[in-house]
């Protein structure tokens, strides 16, 4: 399976047999993306969260192709009310893809569309394909129930935003990766604007402190995992 970052909080994964899994595609209107929508496909998107910074191009990404969205209940109904397709999930829930296993978990945030709608919990989401587990952490602040999100689920790689302001800042982001112990700890949430502002890696020196391997992935860097 690969990983690429497009920067912010958007990544997408690639699994082995070629299925495109779109997490969070903000790219028009992200100052740091090194790509544009049109440039951008996919075969699932997983929104953890409402906000446009994470809702981002999803829906013109969509229209390009059949596309699934996977998001918590109130999320999915908004992307149905749109007429797309999409699998109404929950926080605590898994359900296994044709790709592999999708989980979401708590996120310490906020979930609200552009236009107002009320768009459930703010949510992290495992996803689980060709071996590994990829923890994306979603938008959140630091909570001690990521210890027991390791513990249940190995986590191979984890997505964690450093930014400060609206999420977690790099100690205590650090701290969550102490607690959940993932193989590798990729920082994700900062620099796309001034108020975000943080530096990768100083996050990446304080983790690998700790015992935990990190790896900055530059803005539209794709890897092996």
């Amino acid at each position: 399976m690969k990983l690429r970052y497009f920067s912010h909080s958007a990544f997408q994964l690639t699994t082995n047999s070629g299925t495109k899994i779109l997490i969070d595609p903000f790219i028009t209107g992200n100052p740091t993306s090194p790509v544009k929508s049109e440039e951008v496909s996919a075969d699932y998107i997983i929104l953890t969260h409402a906000h446009g910074d994470h809702l981002g191009d999803a829906f013109s990404i969509a229209d390009k192709g059949k596309v699934t969205f996977i998001c918590v209940n109130e999320l999915a109904e908004y992307c149905k009310s749109k007429g797309y397709n999409a699998h109404n999930m929950h926080i605590g829930g898994g359900f296994n893809f044709d790709f592999g296993r999708v989980k979401f978990t708590i996120a310490h945030h906020g979930s609200q569309t552009p236009d107002n709608f009320y768009a459930g919990e703010p949510a992290g989401v495992i996803v689980s394909a060709d071996g590994k587990n990829v923890y994306h952490t979603g938008d959140t602040g630091l909570f001690y129930d990521m210890k027991l999100i390791g513990e249940m689920t190995p986590i191979d790689y984890m997505l964690l935003p450093i930014g400060d302001n609206f999420t977690m800042g790099i100690t205590d982001a650090v701290k969550a990766a102490q607690l959940t112990s993932p193989k590798v700890a990729i920082p994700m949430h900062y620099s796309t604007f001034p108020v975000i502002e943080a530096d990768p890696h100083e996050f990446k020196k304080n983790v690998e402190v700790k015992g935990i391997k990190s790896r900055v992935l530059q803005f539209g860097e794709e890897i092996e995992l």
